[in-house]
């Protein structure tokens, strides 16, 4: 029987891969790919785009489709069996992609192309997908000694094995604790949605009463609304301690040795390639010049966050010990007191806002408001192979009619799923003789799913996490270049690549955007003028808090990567000590292991990157202040935005792109004035 996962000319046939179908079909791939590499690069004597990277094009793209459901599949539907199958492909993946990328005939070959006549005449995507190789020949050690390079080939290895580990390891540990409530009294406070959730999950283990897990829809409800202090504070423990020596499953899943072997391999690939860190070489393809820019640019956004955040944590400690007598405030207590503070100074909540928001109006209003913007039309298609019956297949076509692109939208929260939210590429836009592969990306979250026989209810932050991943889909899909290596988000800094998600977040706050986006569930009412209003006000409540926290997580990140190793540096928790001490104004218990679940700088591309979250809001609301200037959906601004930043992907520089729709250079003062912080 024909291997599924080879017939890469049509959409993945989920509901046909199995796990013995996957190693045999990337051992298959990456022989082919090895053979057609030293018969492309023994029989070529006149180096030529169309001689040398139109077929490594075809060898990435038939790689990227068969390994893409999998690697998909392996975070939505995770099973011991796949998971296995998974693990074994990661480390000839890594061998191979290092092969390539230290490959001298071939980095020879693309010297040949840079040097010769025709690379004048290229397109300024042609050029830039040359000059991005050539980099990455740089720091991937293509000049290194026969030694040092297997040295180096054995280090990206074994990282790529670890930090599977490492996420297999949250992902076991979130679903190994759960607690099984059969007094009701125990849950006072908690909005009917939450205990529905828990009543749903009780139901499916045929069990009374009321089941609560580590997924986030859980963990935030019960930490914002239950009123009983020890379920917020065992649900707190159980949570921050995942994957680590502390809490109730202490040792069993524990990431701190992992977190010491991942650090030590990116350390000694830095010292091989002669970086004197690995923030360093993090950054060699980045936007930012050097480490010591990047440090500026954080430590200023602490300076004029602080003040600021310790008064807000001033005031929440005063209405906790004024409402409950509260004169100790512990970490659990935090969201608890600031959702009532926020409901006393604003009179709103999560639970009579999210009747307003079911995700089907969410939806429709997201897409209304893209083809307002884009002059793009998106449709469900049905029939559509999918890995979960929740799962949904659209189509978006242009005013003419034309495809553009595709995308699977995977909305809700379930047991085998990795947490948080996501976009990825099923399939990338390339050239392919006389046709265009169209692109289709994974749109995943782990929003509130529907409980009883009400549709799912979200809360406005689950809104905008929704529209934050549908902007990086359309950064995949809506590209117009048909040079795989620099289509979509492909070849984009990734510095700049959250440009487009954080772009989008910003119709969730306006009045027009909101009209769009919200309608009773049961009456189709709109958001009434009221609740606008205080949901507007509301919006900068604790916003330094929530600054200092990103600040927190970045510096502490960048310092990681850029210290250990070094003499002075004694351990993780230490350094994450010493950052709280000097950025944050809420300091967690010592038990607090938040570091052994930070997927995105261990298991992630976040790696001395996490920074690009911050500096991508600066590029994305200066962006927005000229919607702000011109109008939210003024038709030409928006086609402007498109054109230049959302259909060029990473054919040129960010910094480039950036400045052809906004005419200048970032400024940080949009950004200070949407945190409230001016």
């Amino acid at each position: 029987m024909k291997n599924p996962l080879l017939n890469i000319n049509r959409l993945p046939e989920f509901s046909k891969i199995r796990p013995v179908h996957v190693e045999p079909a990337i051992d298959q791939v990456i022989t082919e790919n090895k053979k057609n590499l030293l018969a492309l690069l023994e029989n070529i004597d006149h180096v030529t785009w169309e001689n040398l990277i139109i077929p490594l094009e075809e060898m990435d793209n038939r790689l990227s489709r068969v390994w893409s459901p999998v690697s998909h599949l392996n975070s939505v539907c995770n099973s011991e069996a796949l998971r296995k199958a998974h693990e074994a492909c990661l480390p000839k993946l890594s061998a191979y992609s290092t092969e390539m990328s230290q490959n001298e005939d071939l980095y020879r070959a693309y010297c040949a192309l840079k040097n010769s006549d025709e690379f004048a005449t290229l397109s300024q995507a042609r050029k830039k997908t040359v000059e991005n190789a050539l980099l990455k020949f740089e720091i991937s050690g293509v000049g290194l000694e026969p030694e040092k390079k297997q040295q180096f080939k054995e280090i990206k290895q074994r990282l790529s094995t670890l930090k599977s580990k490492f996420e297999n390891n949250v992902l076991d540990a979130t679903q190994a604790w759960r607690i099984h409530i059969e007094d009701e009294a125990e849950l006072v406070g908690l909005p009917e949605y939450a205990r529905g959730m828990a009543k749903q999950a009780a139901e499916e283990e045929e069990l009374e009463g009321w089941v609560f897990t580590l997924d986030a829809p859980f963990f935030i409800a019960v930490m914002t609304y239950a009123d009983k202090r020890p379920f917020r504070e065992e649900m707190y423990t159980a949570y921050t301690t995942r994957a680590s020596d502390q809490g109730p499953n202490a040792g069993e899943f524990d990431n701190s040795e992992i977190m010491e072997q991942i650090l030590e391999c990116r350390k000694e690939l830095a010292g091989l390639l002669g970086y004197a860190n690995y923030a360093e070489l993090s950054i060699a393809d980045k936007m930012a010049e050097t480490t010591n820019s990047v440090m500026e640019f954080l430590n200023d956004l602490v300076e004029k966050s602080k003040s600021r955040a310790l008064n807000e944590y001033k005031e929440l400690k005063a209405f906790a010990r004024s409402h409950d007598g509260l004169n100790n405030i512990k970490a659990w207590d935090i969201a608890y007191y600031a959702e009532k503070l926020k409901q006393k100074e604003y009179d709103i909540t999560d639970e009579e806002l999210k009747p307003y928001f079911p995700a089907e109006k969410v939806i429709q209003g997201l897409f209304d408001i893209v083809e307002k913007l884009y002059g793009i039309k998106v449709t469900r298609l049905k029939d559509i192979d999918v890995w979960h019956k929740d799962v949904a297949f659209y189509q978006i076509t242009d005013g003419q009619g034309n495809l553009r692109g595709s995308f699977y939208l995977d909305l809700y929260a379930r047991a085998n799923k990795r947490g948080g939210a996501w976009m990825d590429e099923c399939v990338r836009r390339m050239q392919c003789g006389e046709t265009i592969q169209h692109p289709v990306a994974y749109l995943t979250c782990n929003l509130t799913p529907p409980v009883g026989g009400d549709p799912a209810l979200l809360t406005h932050n689950e809104v905008t996490t929704l529209f934050h991943e549908f902007g990086h889909g359309l950064h995949h899909m809506l590209t117009r270049v048909n040079d795989l290596f620099v289509s979509g988000i492909n070849g984009v800094e990734w510095d700049a690549v959250e440009l487009p998600s954080q772009f989008m977040e910003n119709w969730c706050w306006e009045k027009e955007g909101l009209a769009l986006i919200s309608g009773h569930y049961k009456t189709g009412e709109p958001l009434p003028e009221i609740l606008f209003n205080k949901l507007i006000k509301a919006k900068n409540f604790q916003s330094a808090m929530f600054m200092l926290r990103q600040l927190e997580f970045s510096i502490f990140d960048f310092r990681l990567h850029m210290e250990y190793g070094q003499s002075n540096f004694e351990s993780i928790q230490l350094l994450l000590n010493d950052v709280r001490q000097k950025v944050a104004v809420v300091i967690p218990p010592s038990f607090n292991r938040f570091q052994n679940g930070f997927s995105h700088i261990f298991a992630g591309g976040y790696s001395a990157g996490y920074y690009s979250y911050k500096w991508a809001e600066v590029l994305s609301a200066d962006a927005f202040s000229k919607f702000e200037e011109k109008g939210i959906f003024d038709e030409a601004t928006g086609r402007e935005f498109l054109t230049e930043v959302l259909e060029k992907g990473g054919s040129a520089g960010a910094m480039e792109l950036f400045k052809n729709f906004r005419g200048r250079e970032p400024q940080i003062d949009a950004l200070l004035r949407h945190s409230g912080l001016s």
